[in-house]
């Protein structure tokens, strides 16, 4: 089979591939981020065409032509490379939370390895059991994002046949992680733990996840699974069956339970509550004698998908908005010139637009324009904030439901952890004026990834530590509230 040479600028990186390759196929390593699936409709995934030919099909053409795309460019997820070629793309520096912080342990021998199984994003710990101290670290992006950047996407994916692909490609690709991790340190684990959401879990464990793509959305079997490394293909010994811990809903997977127990929420006698403004965003609340627990449909928004200049966390998002004498100036992750705007920088850009009266109460836009510019020609559309107040408010009325199933006020509520991949930038007085979440902000803490510090605590607990927490977790369908439709409504306001 014939090959050619793909050049990447500025990146000084040269792959060769066969005739005919998908450049989704390659690309997605080097930061191209198709949150679409591969349809050509976000055009997230756009590349300069600097030398060599990329043929276009209508399709492919017309996708450009309204994305208003000049002729220099293509929609990586719909080119294929038949000749040699050289392509500028943007490479993005993840931000990938890899957890430092202590915890209560009971000490152990040998070491052991946390794996938080990101929708986005998978992070591996070596963990010295003795200590409780971190040896080493390995991060990498899903590969799977290369069949949509969301858990809907991934889905029918798996729906459309790709199931057994994505399994192979996610085991094969932790299991490199495990081996770089043990590099420097040759020597047998005593036990691999991981966690994730639902959807992650099913499709680790290659099983049927059709049950996770309509209503009523719920999974049979949402409990541990154990592997053996070889059934995996790891390189790895382990004195201990490699465990994945359970889920705790439909969408409520074991990086929530994981949350669970590095905020202590189970163990408390007031109540707290949880919002993991990630992929999916879930949210806890609960004490020591009771929890309840949901999903909202706040992530596409948070990260990115939904905003027509939205990204993740990475190189070239405002991150966050400041207003310095009547002017809005940004911060920028990696210091360069704006590309787009995260979900951090979205909260400060509502908050700030609105204390401006450059938008109303119901958000709309007061000049009666559609855009609203923020900073070097990144801004918001009247869409754009139409999706961030379907986002906010979803947080708002999950919380609203949760406490009522309680039987308390929000105000009752001693305290909120904050998790997510955007949760250190995130301006805790803009979430409150934005009323996404209806407490003071002195009562909102950032947390980080809660799921990762959750796993290494896994690495020391017994398992029966999960029975514990979900004999008294509650998953809860905010649409099956009675009042969920009113609350939710009322929750799109801004004050």
């Amino acid at each position: 089979m014939r090959k050619h040479n793909i050049r990447l600028h500025p990146l000084g990186k040269e792959i060769r591939v066969n005739d005919q390759t998908p450049l989704i196929d390659v690309l997605h390593e080097y930061g191209i981020e198709f949150p679409c699936g591969g349809k050509g409709t976000c055009g997230k995934c756009k590349v300069m065409l600097l030398d060599g030919e990329i043929p276009m099909s209508d399709a492919h053409r017309q996708k450009a032509n309204l994305l208003g795309l000049s002729g220099d460019w293509r929609l990586a997820c719909l080119s294929k490379c038949t000749g040699d070629i050289s392509l500028e793309i943007e490479q993005f520096n993840h931000l990938i939370l890899a957890d430092e912080s202590d915890f209560e342990f009971i000490p152990a021998s040998g070491l052991g390895i946390a794996i938080d199984l990101g929708t986005t994003t998978v992070v591996a710990q070596l963990v010295d059991l003795s200590s409780a101290r971190v040896l080493a670290v390995e991060t990498m992006l899903n590969p799977q994002i290369r069949f949509g950047a969301d858990l809907i996407s991934r889905i029918q994916s798996c729906m459309d046949g790709n199931a057994a692909e994505m399994t192979g490609m996610i085991r094969s690709s932790i299991g490199t992680l495990i081996e770089r991790l043990l590099a420097k340190h040759q020597t047998a684990i005593e036990s691999i733990v991981l966690v994730g959401n639902t959807a992650m879990q099913l499709i680790f464990s290659n099983s049927d996840v059709s049950s996770l793509a309509c209503y009523p959305f719920h999974v049979s079997d949402p409990g541990s699974k154990t592997f053996d490394p070889k059934e995996l293909g790891w390189k790895v010994q382990v004195k201990e069956p490699i465990h994945f811990f359970p889920s705790i809903g439909s969408f409520v997977g074991s990086d929530i339970l994981a949350g669970i127990v590095a905020t202590g929420l189970h163990k408390k006698d007031d109540y707290t509550a949880l919002i993991d403004l990630g992929t999916n965003g879930e949210i806890v609340v609960g004490n020591k004698n009771h929890i309840v627990c949901a999903s909202t449909a706040a992530g596409p928004a948070f990260e990115g998908s939904n905003i027509s200049m939205g990204m993740r966390a990475v190189t070239g998002a405002i991150s966050s908005l400041e207003l310095t004498n009547g002017i809005i100036e940004s911060k920028v992750i990696g210091n360069t010139d704006p590309k787009g705007i995260c979900g951090s920088g979205l909260i400060d850009a509502v908050a700030i637009l609105r204390k401006l009266d450059r938008i109303g109460m119901f958000g709309e836009i007061n000049s009666g324009e559609q855009f609203v510019p923020l900073s070097a020609g990144v801004g918001l559309s009247q869409k754009d904030i139409n999706e961030f107040l379907l986002a906010k408010a979803a947080i708002a009325a999950g919380l609203s439901i949760l406490t009522k199933n309680l039987g308390i006020q929000i105000a009752e509520l001693r305290e909120i952890y904050i998790a997510g991949g955007f949760g250190s930038y995130i301006n805790l007085e803009n979430i409150v004026l934005t009323g996404m979440i209806e407490l003071p902000a002195e009562k909102i803490h950032k947390m980080g990834n809660t799921a990762l510090i959750g796993a290494k605590m896994f690495l020391f607990a017994e398992y029966g530590i999960t029975d514990e927490i979900l004999k008294k977790t509650r998953h809860i369908s905010l649409e099956g509230d009675a009042g969920f439709q009113d609350i939710y409504v009322d929750k799109m306001l801004l004050q």
